[in-house]
């Protein structure tokens, strides 16, 4: 049984050997079995293996330029230089001593020429363009500067105050316009790009979001806001709108035209920046098609200047309440008068739907052919009454 059991002292001796050195091997090179296993041509396991490094990130999402929306719209954009004859008074001081030691005489008015700059839109292959009313009005000359450097003459078609669009007319052929057909589904957050001529710096593009939508006259003041714009329901942006921009496109990341630059809030507080604001293009398209069908737009007209009535004393707004409109003043021979309306009537309804606000009737009314009979109901002194009566067109604006 000796040597049967020095043998196992001596294997058993060899074992722990064996481990110790493994250990110590481990400890000083523990990446050893890894190489000799390569070595020998043996399968490395999935935990001998380095780990993988970690992915990269994702590229971010968007678009990281806009250079072909650019390409696409940009030569469609053009610069509008506009003359304009500006009648000047005279000083007029009362007082000949005055007059006298002054040095000042009193002379008759005289005329000055004005030069004014901004954009419009190619609209048409042949030459018809989109620009704002401001722009143009009162012009005596209009020259046109293309995306390529060519400069023509522009004649004006036809003008909308209102709206503040105008359309004009050069001669030419297969010119790049951009279309108002494309119905471009705007969402608040979505980028736009504002081209115009600000400064005389023509071809000038300027990025930003659409800030909000259908910014209505309510929003800057009502009818009587300082732009003058009573029917229009504005693209907000904050894609910067210099001097020189009105008239110009604003377009999507694709390069589609949303809308005409018109003016910025900080024309009517000094305060605000970054609030532009945009006529979407739904609205150049009617302006547009009416403009070249009857050489003005057409509104119909109830005759009545009216405000929202007012709420009862401690009366809250509620999802029923929908106010209506007080009328102010009646025009003589106008659709109300006729009808027998009175100033202090309140109407509610206008062909069954409920009156939102002023703001709302003059939009609905204006949308209303001239010479189509409505239905209005309404309380005088609190008591309901319902009339027909056939709108007619609605008289221009006074010039201003």
């Amino acid at each position: 049984m000796r040597p049967h059991l020095s043998l196992f002292r001596f294997l058993l001796q060899c074992a722990i050997a064996g481990l110790a050195i493994a250990f110590v091997i481990g400890l000083v090179a523990p990446d050893a079995g890894s190489r000799l296993r390569t070595a020998l041509g043996l399968t490395t396991s999935s935990a001998d293996r380095p780990a993988d490094p970690a992915p990269s990130p994702p590229p971010p999402a968007g678009a990281t330029s806009y250079a072909d929306a650019v390409q696409h719209a940009a030569p469609s954009v053009v610069s509008v230089y506009v003359n304009k004859v500006v009648t000047e008074r005279p000083i007029l001081i009362p007082n000949p001593t005055v007059q006298r030691f002054s040095g000042i005489t009193l002379g008759l008015p005289r005329q000055r020429l004005q030069r004014a700059q901004g954009s419009g839109v190619l609209v048409s292959p042949d030459g018809t363009i989109l620009t704002n009313h401001h722009v143009v009005a009162g012009a005596s000359d209009i020259q046109i500067v293309l995306w390529d450097g060519r400069v023509t003459a522009a004649t004006v078609v036809g003008s909308d105050r209102e709206t503040d669009l105008a359309v004009l007319k050069i001669d030419g052929s297969n010119l790049p316009a951009l279309s108002l057909e494309y119905e471009t589904p705007l969402r608040v957050g979505d980028v736009v790009l504002a081209i115009g001529n600000p400064f005389g710096l023509s071809q000038t593009v300027t990025q930003g979001i659409v800030s909000g939508l259908a910014r209505s006259q309510a929003l800057l003041g009502g009818p009587e806001n300082a732009q003058g714009f009573p029917a229009v329901d504005f693209i907000q942006t904050d894609a910067a709108i210099n001097a020189g921009n009105s008239g110009g496109a604003l377009v999507d990341a694709r390069g589609n035209l949303i809308g005409i630059n018109t003016f910025v809030l900080g024309r009517m507080s000094m305060d605000a920046e970054g609030i532009g604001f945009a006529i979407p293009a739904a609205t150049a398209r009617e302006v547009l098609a009416q403009i070249e069908t009857h050489g003005l737009v057409v509104r119909g007209w109830l005759g009545a200047e009216y405000t929202d009535a007012p709420r009862a004393a401690g009366a809250l707004p509620s999802a029923s309440d929908h106010g209506g409109v007080v009328l102010t003043a009646l025009y003589g021979n106008a659709p109300a008068a006729l009808a027998g309306l009175r100033p202090g009537d309140v109407l509610l309804t206008l062909d069954g739907s409920a009156i939102i606000d002023q703001f709302d009737l003059r939009a609905r009314e204006a949308a209303i052919a001239p010479g189509t009979e409505v239905s209005l109901t309404g309380l005088r002194a609190g008591v309901p009454f319902d009339i027909r009566l056939a709108l007619i067109q609605r008289p221009a604006p006074r010039p201003g």
